[in-house]
């Protein structure tokens, strides 16, 4: 049996468009859904339909696959919101590691900002109101092209970017933070932070420590993880002591790229055991999100 043929075949302009449009096309998927495998499905549909369309009665391309990708990820988050209410303890998003800011994984996926702290708070948004925040407020999109995308008018775009920005802002995840850690002191610290969990340094772990601290870890049912979260700084440092005392010199850390900021990995016996995202204030860090759920860290090909 032979398959259709093409109807409108696809020329090496046509595929240039969409790889140069990829990456953005990704940061898109991936903010909307939090997952690199849901981005990468939501990409090759619209690559089939990219392949199947009319390109030469297109107007804009680029305002097109944009449509299609924002549209296919509202319909998979929506499919998505039933897993995730029924998943075991925190949802966090799977981690975007890169090993350093010049690295292709940096420049392809980690261009705007995409923390764990800010994608955790649009888990609470409805699919629409997440893509027009997004369009909006991370990728510059005029209310005219938002409209377009979501079927909408101007004025409920408006409205729905409206109701999202209240939703996000009182808890301090915003696309451009107010005061933002410069790159190299947000290193500093957490090399410091790596330095006192490696060796169960109570005093100095609480020291880098906001006094109301926060730390979400996601074992998805798979491991163990913290089923509540964690508020102090004495209970995040006795959890990272414990963790030093317990496994000694199987554990071992290592400062990557986490979404885009300074983070670090965990590896015990040489395995990855957790991807750690943190938000930082001043000289204190005021959250942690661990991420031990395996299939969310099975993209992650670096050893200790």
């Amino acid at each position: 049996m032979t398959s259709s043929p093409t109807p409108y075949p696809v020329s090496d302009a046509d595929t240039d468009t969409f790889v140069a449009l990829r990456p953005r096309l990704f940061g898109m998927a991936y903010r909307m859904l939090g997952t690199r495998a849901d981005a990468d499905d939501v990409l090759q549909e619209a690559w089939l339909r990219w392949h199947r369309s009319d390109r030469a009665a297109l107007q804009s391309g680029e305002a097109w696959l944009v449509t299609v990708v924002t549209r296919l990820s509202i319909d998979r988050l929506r499919a998505a919101k039933a897993e995730r209410e029924a998943y075991v303890g925190f949802w966090l998003p799977e981690p975007l590691v890169a090993v350093d800011d010049h690295s292709p994984e940096a420049a392809a996926e980690l261009a705007d900002d995409l923390s764990v702290a800010l994608l955790r708070v649009l888990e609470q948004l409805s699919p629409e109101e997440r893509a027009a925040f997004l369009l909006r407020q991370v990728f510059d999109h005029d209310y005219a092209d938002i409209a377009a995308a979501l079927g909408k008018s101007e004025a409920a775009c408006r409205q729905l970017v409206h109701r999202a920005s209240l939703r996000v802002k009182p808890q301090g995840a915003q696309p451009a933070p107010r005061f933002p850690v410069p790159r190299e002191r947000h290193r500093a610290l957490l090399a410091r932070f790596m330095q006192a969990a490696q060796q169960g340094d109570r005093a100095s772990l609480q020291a880098l420590l906001a006094d109301d601290v926060e730390l979400m870890g996601d074992g998805g049912g798979r491991v163990a993880s913290v089923g509540h979260v964690l508020r102090g700084a004495f209970r995040v440092t006795n959890l990272y002591w414990a963790v030093a005392l317990r496994l000694g010199d199987q554990v071992r850390y290592r400062q990557v790229l986490v979404n885009g900021e300074p983070g670090l990995l965990r590896y015990v016996g040489g395995q990855l055991e957790s991807a750690q995202a943190f938000v930082i204030e001043g000289e204190r860090i005021v959250a942690v999100y661990v991420v031990r759920n395996p299939d969310k860290l099975a993209g992650i090909a670096l050893q200790a």
